[in-house]
């Protein structure tokens, strides 16, 4: 069985900041900050067509933009990774965006938190590794759409699309230190004391309104609270000894787990 590499529980408590990355780091989808510019395409025109590609052949959303991409670069750019990365390089970033990572670290470090930041996003990891904060280490790990290369640097083929839905497997890899896309071991029982970064050390920053909803599993009252919402500060209280089951609404995969407050 093939060996991966995995994290291990430090002795400092992990914070974990997992961030979307287009809108949220970003102020725009970074496919529309060059690429689709250089290939004589309409912004609005590529992703209605993009659309009705998916939606006319049952196909993820996230394949079709690639399959397009790859499609409309024919005869007008080489589309290698190479030239992937030189458009990441030309993505903006939010003000700040460029010295928080490391601000954020140093913080961490005063108080005794290691804090690692990463990336989980329906984008493509290859432009996201050309941007300047990629550049300069800011990512513990990208996880993110991306192609497979022939020997001359040339994009052939989808190698991973991550979408809202496959997102929640990469917390699970982060939450056990088994960051590698392909190790099973994300699937194995780990008791809590094992955890190297629990989901209450774990930050999710992105730009979609999404909301928590705790059911009362004895008599199905409901407690909604916005989640990932900006400017949206919410509390709620639970009762001790209750059983309650926790789902996500909205853009947020969450799959549904009972918890017990105690």
């Amino acid at each position: 069985m093939e060996q991966y590499k995995r994290e291990h529980k430090e002795q400092q408590p992990v914070l974990a900041i997992c961030y979307d990355f287009d809108k949220t780091l970003s102020p725009d989808n970074m496919q529309a900050q060059g690429y689709i510019q250089s290939v004589g395409y309409d912004v609005d025109a590529f992703w209605k067509e993009s659309d009705g590609l998916a939606g006319s052949n049952d196909m993820d959303q996230n394949l079709a933009y690639m399959l397009l991409m790859k499609k409309k670069a024919q005869g007008k750019v080489l589309f290698t990774r190479k030239k992937l990365e030189d458009y990441g390089a030309r993505v903006s970033l939010f003000p700040g965006v460029e010295e928080w990572f490391e601000r954020i670290r140093a913080y961490g470090a005063e108080h005794g938190v290691i804090v690692e930041h990463y990336i989980l996003s329906s984008g493509l990891k290859e432009m996201i590794e050309g941007t300047s904060v990629a550049q300069k280490g800011a990512f513990k790990k990208i996880y993110a759409s991306a192609f497979y290369y022939d020997a001359d640097g040339v994009a052939e083929w989808p190698a991973q699309v991550v979408n809202y839905t496959n997102k929640t497997q990469f917390l699970f890899r982060i939450q056990k230190g088994v960051l590698d896309i392909n190790d099973p071991g994300v699937n194995d029982y780990f008791p809590p004391d094992k955890l190297r970064v629990p989901f209450r050390n774990m930050v999710y920053i992105g730009d979609s309104d999404t909301d928590v909803v705790f059911t009362d599993v004895e008599t199905g009252e409901q407690y909604i609270i916005g989640y990932i919402t900006h400017g949206v500060t919410e509390k709620i209280n639970l009762e001790k000894g209750k059983w309650y089951k926790v789902e996500g609404w909205g853009n947020l995969t969450l799959y549904p787990v009972s918890i017990r407050v105690e």
